[in-house]
């Protein structure tokens, strides 16, 4: 089995006897998009700043491709490209000689290489214009590249779409999911669009007040649960909430054109039944999944994330 790319051991960080986050320990594996999620003030800006560096560790370790952060650091720091907050461009350059300014400062680097992340960020047709000219998507696009230089093992992009239209947030989903596959590179990306989040990530991890709360692939999180919200399209609503209420005392919520409640999957065909045998016409049933932001709020109890 593969090595995870990114292991927390115990990171902890206290700054005047408050911990600000308290022994995390969770693990990134290879070769996928990895959200990291939490209301603000969680502690997941701080968490991304002592994986890369920028942060003293109190307690505990990262690991980066089995390289501590704390004992090997310039080992352990070479597998990473990282973008915490806006990336930091000379606009009266071109995106091009922005690209040469960053190569220099990293071994190894060709032109060949800055070539290939140029295709790979779509900046073929564009490269050679100042970056003032760019847009705030174009920008990004460029921070990419710039990140992927030196062939990391891990991207780290810290609210990557902030300020990105839709067509902007799309394209970087889009990017993303080609570099795990051409690059075969993992991507943590933090993030307050949960939606975006869904799209974009195969696993998530959240925190709450510096603490794990849970790590699950999105896919499990959406099917979490022994019931699932079903929604029954029906012709008469109001006896259908009569017919219900003397089957079961879960609660069942009357709309304009049908029923909404919680069944267990063997329930559904008996659930039908009922409504066809008190002359209700029953038109559709289907499950209403849940988003990941229910599911955010489900954890956290909590209406905003950083």
């Amino acid at each position: 089995m593969n090595t995870p790319i990114l292991q927390l051991r115990n990171l902890t960080k206290r700054i005047k006897n408050k911990t600000i986050i308290d022994r995390l320990n969770f693990d990134v594996p290879r070769g996928e998009v990895f959200g990291f999620l939490g209301p603000n003030g969680a502690g997941k800006t701080t968490t991304i700043r002592m994986m890369v560096g920028l942060m003293s560790i109190t307690e505990g370790d990262v690991l980066i491709d089995g390289k501590s952060i704390i004992h090997d650091f310039e080992k352990a720091i070479v597998n990473v490209g990282a973008i915490v907050e806006n990336p930091e461009m000379y606009k009266f350059l071109s995106g091009y000689q922005n690209l040469v300014h960053f190569a220099r400062m990293v071994s190894g680097v060709t032109k060949d290489r800055m070539d290939e992340v140029i295709r790979l960020v779509g900046l073929e047709n564009r490269i050679h214009d100042k970056v003032k000219t760019y847009s705030l998507g174009m920008r990004q696009r460029l921070g990419v590249a710039q990140a992927l230089l030196h062939k990391p093992s891990i991207l780290i992009l810290d609210e990557p779409t902030n300020g990105l239209d839709p067509a902007g947030i799309r394209e970087l989903r889009d990017y993303l999911h080609t570099l795990t596959r051409k690059e075969g590179i993992s991507v943590i990306v933090s993030s307050h669009l949960l939606s975006e989040m869904e799209l974009m990530c195969g696993r998530v991890a959240i925190i709450q007040n510096g603490k794990l709360i849970n790590v699950r692939t999105v896919k499990e999180l959406m099917n979490d649960g022994i019931d699932h919200l079903v929604f029954v399209e029906l012709d008469k609503p109001l006896l259908a909430l009569e017919v219900w209420r003397s089957y079961s005392s879960i609660d069942v919520v009357a709309l304009e054109d049908g029923v909404k409640c919680h069944l267990e999957k063997e329930q559904i065909p008996e659930v039908n039944e009922l409504f066809v045998r008190a002359g209700i016409k029953v038109y559709s049933i289907r499950k209403l999944n849940p988003s990941l932001e229910d599911k955010f709020l489900e954890m956290t109890g909590s209406d905003s994330i950083a």
